[in-house]
């Protein structure tokens, strides 16, 4: 390669020195240079035309209120957000709710009711620690229809289960069914007897139990989410 020539030694010379040259090629480049003057006059042409444009300008300090306007859109409010706040989760519920409304809409065969549906966030206990994330449950405004998702999806041994419960404050839980590992579950009808305020519902959890579920009644796997309602 003649790198006498004036267009080549100038196109490499350019990519040299602004840093597009990489690798091999500059390394070989870099090999070339102290025995080619042709190259090294390209060089030092390149950097007379390209540093001066990596002077720094002199500062200008903005107005205040430039300031207070950024503050203002970048920062409502002075405190870190709680957890029930945070945008991820609430695209999440949203979502849930949204899967919700559509479930119970084709399960009830009419339109979904006109109050919202009551979403209870379930989460991780740490009693498997191969499990995380949570699981978001979402009943209708009268507690009669149920759908449930994992906020992500759960990975599970191929011979297990996950399975819902409700618990009133004191006493024993109770099935509301299984629910899916990866995906909207929509669970029967009358699984919360009186709905949600009849009931005395006070808490729900999900177990991982074998297939078909508890053989016991009663939770019989480790309980890897919780939630209050």
């Amino acid at each position: 390669m003649d790198y006498g020539r004036r267009e080549l030694a100038d196109a490499l010379a350019a990519q040299y020195v602004a840093g597009t040259l990489r690798g091999r090629a500059r390394a070989r480049f870099e090999a070339l240079l102290p025995g080619h003057p042709a190259l090294q006059r390209a060089v030092a042409d390149w950097q007379r035309r390209l540093l001066p444009l990596t002077g720094v300008l002199p500062g200008e300090p903005p107005p205040a209120r430039v300031w207070q306007a950024l503050e203002r859109r970048l920062w409502p409010t002075p405190q870190p957000l709680p957890w029930w706040q945070r945008l991820g989760l609430w695209r999440a519920l949203s979502g849930a709710a949204l899967a919700g409304l559509v479930g119970m809409a084709a399960l009830v065969g009419r339109p979904a009711p006109a109050e919202p549906p009551v979403v209870v966030v379930l989460q991780s206990t740490g009693g498997d620690p191969a499990l995380s994330g949570g699981v978001v449950a979402s009943f209708s405004a009268d507690g009669q229809a149920l759908v449930a998702r994992p906020l992500t999806p759960v990975a599970l041994q191929t011979d297990r289960v996950l399975e819902l419960w409700w618990a009133p404050e004191k006493g024993k839980p109770s099935s509301l069914g299984l629910i899916r590992a990866d995906g909207v579950t929509v669970l029967p009808r009358g699984r919360l007897p009186g709905g949600l305020k009849g009931s005395g519902i006070d808490h729900m959890a999900v177990s991982v139990e074998p297939p078909g579920g508890s053989p016991t009644g009663q939770p019989t796997g480790p309980v890897v989410f919780y939630g209050k309602l």
